[in-house]
């Protein structure tokens, strides 16, 4: 058995994207357009239609595995933050949450954050992909997001 104390069960990122929140959040909240920043490779597309306006949303994700995954909406701010619980369709989501925070820094520089937060994670066949999601692999979705967000 090992510790896993030393494990954080809530990991973020974050940098800043030269690019203004409402063309960075729009990237996050229409699900068709975040397999192109997917830092995980976990997702590969999304369903038209699904553009999130609202707490209590569900918007479906195929993953890259070819199972699909309903996301909750549960954190819901037009333009400065979203978050999500994932899982199984037809099932309550196991405890895992996505959160992406935006703060304009003026208009044309956003900081982003993106957390991971596992603390309440029940399933345990879950449990070593989540003790995988580190900050590293979060920075990397912040960093294609940047990058596809500054092109645009």
């Amino acid at each position: 058995m090992t510790d896993d104390s030393a494990t954080p069960t809530v990991v973020s990122a974050g940098r800043e994207i030269a690019a203004n929140a409402d063309r960075i959040f729009d990237l996050i909240a229409d699900p068709t357009r975040q397999p192109s920043w997917d830092g995980n490779e976990n997702l590969a597309e999304a369903p038209e239609g699904q553009r999130v306006r609202g707490v209590g949303e569900v918007f479906t994700m195929l993953l890259t595995q070819g199972t699909v995954r309903e996301n909750h909406v549960v954190e819901f701010e037009e333009g400065r933050r979203i978050a999500w619980l994932p899982s199984e369709p037809g099932a309550q989501p196991p405890g895992h949450l996505w959160r992406w925070e935006l703060e304009p820094l003026d208009e044309g520089r956003t900081r982003v954050t993106h957390t991971y937060d596992w603390s309440g994670l029940t399933d345990e066949k879950r449990l070593v992909r989540a003790r995988a999601t580190t900050a590293e692999r979060l920075r990397a979705s912040l960093d294609r997001l940047a990058e596809v967000a500054e092109a645009e």
